[in-house]
């Protein structure tokens, strides 16, 4: 038996929001990257890859720059290519966060931010 996704006001699942998010939060990676060097011959870019339980976002090029959840919208820092560290650093849901998350001069395409405070 399969549960029906609850859909918000605008017609969208969590799910699918959470997808849209990750995306602008990509695009706010390539902006801190463009801003920080803006001379760069090679531009950073950042790709979303889809897994079983978690979104990648990876710099293309390097490694893997974080995971989030695709239920929960809760962003991790790496623990390796295949998966992330134990604890939440933020968390897609609530607005605060991913208000940080899509401002380009809080996220640092290189993941400072990640790391626990």
């Amino acid at each position: 038996m399969t549960s029906t996704p609850v859909k918000f006001e605008d017609g969208t699942t969590l799910t699918e929001r959470i997808e849209k998010w990750v995306y602008v939060y990509t695009q706010s990676l390539e902006e801190n990257y463009s801003k920080k060097y803006p001379n760069s011959p090679d531009p950073v870019k950042f790709e979303m890859e889809s897994g079983r339980k978690y979104w990648k976002v990876n710099q293309i090029g390097g490694g893997v720059h974080s995971f989030v959840d695709k239920k929960t919208g809760e962003v991790y820092k790496p623990a390796s290519w295949r998966g992330p560290a134990k604890h939440v650093r933020y968390d897609m849901r609530i607005i605060n966060d991913r208000v940080k998350l899509h401002t380009p001069r809080f996220t640092d395409w290189a993941g400072g931010y990640l790391y626990m405070r």
